[in-house]
Order: structure tokens, then sequence, then C-alpha cells
């Protein structure tokens, strides 16, 4: 079975999965929260594979900077196969749609906002680290 075949199986149950070879890490946390929390643990995430319920240009971007080779969403929005196919990551997925919506319904979500007319991949990092850090804030 592939790394992505993988990912996939160990995502019941859980909001994302990785895999290489033997190697799975899985978390629970929703949001693009535990993708951050992988580049920041230190993890040399290069050629895994991840699957993820959700997955905006936001998170794309974090697949991007942690060299993610392949990526299964349930829900995937057009701005993040841009950004997938822009870095030759492939992707495969349920639904697709638009945009990815705030967990309350009524907007953009948060991330994806941040990230909206951003093309550069450490630039995209910080600024979603700070509206992270501020939503924790507020």
């Amino acid at each position: 079975m592939s790394d992505l075949e993988n990912a996939k199986i160990a995502l019941n149950g859980h909001t994302i999965a990785l895999c290489k070879g033997d190697k799975i890490l899985t978390s629970d946390k929703k949001g693009i929260t535990p993708m951050v929390e992988f580049i920041d643990s230190g993890i040399n995430l290069k050629g895994y594979s991840v699957a993820d319920l959700i997955v905006g240009k936001a998170v794309a971007m974090l697949y991007v900077k942690a060299g993610i080779v392949a990526v299964y969403a349930k829900t995937i929005s057009k701005p993040a196969i841009q950004v997938l196919k822009n870095n030759h990551i492939s992707f495969y997925y349920d639904i697709l749609t638009d945009k990815i919506i705030n967990r309350k319904g009524n907007d953009l979500c948060p991330m994806e906002k941040v990230v909206l007319d951003i093309d550069n991949v450490d630039t995209a990092y910080h600024l979603i680290k700070n509206k992270l850090k501020q939503l924790k804030n507020n």
C-alpha cells in the first residue's frame, strides 16, 4: 500500500494523518493547528503523504513548506488545488468547494483570509502563525 493510502486509513477517527513508510503521525485538533504544530516540532516531513478532512489554501501552503508529496482531502478548495498543482504535489479529494468557510458558517475562514493574496509559503507560514496567536488571545 502507498503512503497516501496508509494516511487515508489512519485518518479514520482523526482530523489529519501523515504517513511515510512505517511512520504515521495523527492529530485530533481542528483547523490548521495540527500542521503548524507538526512543522514547529522540527520533525522532517519531507516526503510524507497527508490525509486531511479539510484542505484550503492556507494548509496547502504549509504542505508545500513541509515538503509533503501527496494529499488526500475529504473536502478541498479550488485555491488549495492551485497551490498543490503549482508545487507538483499530487492530490485526491472527495468534495470540491470554491472556498473554505469559518466554523460559524458566516464568512471565509480566517486562515484563508490571511493567505488570500499570498504566494510565498514562508510569508504565509508567518501570517498563519500570527493569526493563530491573535485568535488564541481573543
